[in-house]
């Protein structure tokens, strides 16, 4: 509902926010004091996210807008605002307590959105959804999937093999990874016997290896296209010692096209759940284990500090003096994630030479 003349209009600064769903997102206006001055649901498409701007501008200067779920729902809206270059503002959820005493409603989420991006509080700057680390963040999710289902299937196969007739899993249990799966494959059991426990156990392992087999291709193939993306987007990440292609890959996706939405080496660390949490409180003063952050980018540096831990006589040399101080080898391995994440930090916000001359 409107409530200011097309004559305000032309001098006022207002703010938006956006509740996002999978078919509509609504949409909410208020002034710079916080006064509602609209509310408006829109197909999420793309004449949709262009009426919504249109709708919110025709309300006075719009000084930016904050979107719930710019990374799933709003996306595409995302998109559209940084292309018409209005400030994105990515806002949590309200809160339990805040939906206790306000009640849950688009239009309600719409405008505590609204208010949430106008007073700055749990707002971030969202991840650009449009360049090559898009690409790179797509291409990792049919790999993951992959990797994931690949294992699936080889727990499966041993799984059968604990409850295959005798002869069968005496043949197959003490067989590597590689030859198991090359095994299983090229059993040849005789279809027409599958109500036969011994013949369908057969079946069924010759159809997991050959997914597993089928599986194996896939993502060879899409590391194919991963290694010369990754490269090309940061080759020095990729250089850096116990970061491979995986290993960059992730930490791109993790801090996005826009790495400059990260102030510092420190946020980095908090958005990679590798920073500690005070937890102090009167005469004590203490710091907490962060299980927050992205998971992914958390393990991603596990993985830089234990292959360290095995080749790098510095990273050796950090773990013997620190396990003389009487830290734990937990310990000493979150001190050194945070050390990898202040060193990759820095090569990640390096800009590319490359693309620098082209």
């Amino acid at each position: 509902m409107r409530s200011i003349t097309p004559q305000d209009a032309a001098i006022i600064e207002v703010a938006g926010g956006v509740d996002t769903h999978s078919d509509t997102h609504t949409a909410a206006v208020i002034d710079q004091v916080g006064r509602v001055l609209g509310t408006e649901q829109f197909p999420a498409d793309t004449a949709g996210y262009a009426a919504l701007l249109d709708w919110m501008r025709s309300f006075g200067q719009l000084v930016g807008v904050g979107v719930e779920g710019t990374g799933a729902y709003g996306a595409g809206l995302a998109r559209l605002l940084h292309r018409q270059e209005v400030l994105v503002i990515e806002v949590d959820r309200p809160d339990r307590k805040t939906r206790r005493f306000q009640g849950k409603s688009d239009p309600i989420d719409a405008v505590q959105a609204a208010k949430t991006a106008l007073a700055g509080e749990r707002t971030g700057v969202p991840e650009q959804r449009d360049g090559r680390i898009e690409a790179l963040r797509n291409l990792r999710v049919a790999r993951r999937s992959a990797v994931d289902q690949r294992a699936d299937a080889q727990r499966r196969i041993k799984t059968l093999i604990v409850t295959a007739p005798d002869d069968l899993r005496e043949r197959l249990r003490s067989l590597g990874v590689k030859d198991l799966i090359i095994t299983c494959a090229n059993l040849r059991p005789d279809r027409t016997g599958a109500a036969s426990p011994a013949t369908a156990v057969k079946i069924a392992l010759r159809s997991l290896a050959r997914r597993h087999q089928q599986l194996t291709a896939e993502i060879a193939d899409l590391d194919e296209l991963l290694e010369p993306l990754v490269a090309a987007i940061n080759p020095g990440l990729v250089a850096a010692n116990g970061v491979g292609t995986d290993v960059a890959g992730q930490l791109l996706v993790t801090i996005g096209d826009n790495h400059d939405r990260l102030r510092s080496e420190a946020a980095f660390a908090m958005l990679c759940g590798a920073a500690p949490i005070p937890a102090s409180s009167g005469k004590t003063s203490r710091h907490r284990l962060n299980r927050g952050g992205d998971r992914q980018a958390n393990k991603a540096l596990y993985r830089v500090v234990i292959c360290r831990l095995r080749w790098d006589p510095r990273t050796r040399a950090y773990m013997e003096r620190r396990t003389k101080d009487g830290l734990s080898k937990k310990e000493i391995i979150r001190c050194l994630k945070r050390y990898v994440a202040r060193e990759l930090y820095q090569l990640i916000t390096t800009p590319n030479d490359l693309e620098l001359a082209a």
